[in-house]
């Protein structure tokens, strides 16, 4: 799957989507903790969690390192979010 979009340029049109290597957050699990949601940063492939989880570190992982744009690792969701543009990208 592809990001087609003409709204953000965080990330290229095009450009072939990172999925999730393994579907959990790992610092959650690092931390005994648990999650609501996943969140696959399309910078470096990281998934994290979202801002409903306790941690939201998908958000966090955004301030430390700048990454702009995440995709959900949900099943049958198919969307984007870019921190940078504060914009939420249907992908379907």
């Amino acid at each position: 799957m592809t990001l087609n979009t003409k709204t953000c340029i965080h990330l290229p049109q095009d450009q072939e989507l990172k999925k999730a290597a393994v579907p959990q957050c790992q610092q959650c699990i690092d931390m005994g903790s648990t999650w609501v949601h996943l969140r696959t940063c399309q910078t470096c492939g990281e998934t994290h969690c979202c801002d409903s989880s306790p941690n939201k570190h998908a958000t966090k992982h955004f301030l430390e390192t700048n990454h702009p744009v995440v995709t959900s690792a949900e099943p049958r969701e198919d969307w984007a979010w870019c921190y940078v543009d504060n914009l939420f990208m249907p992908l379907s």
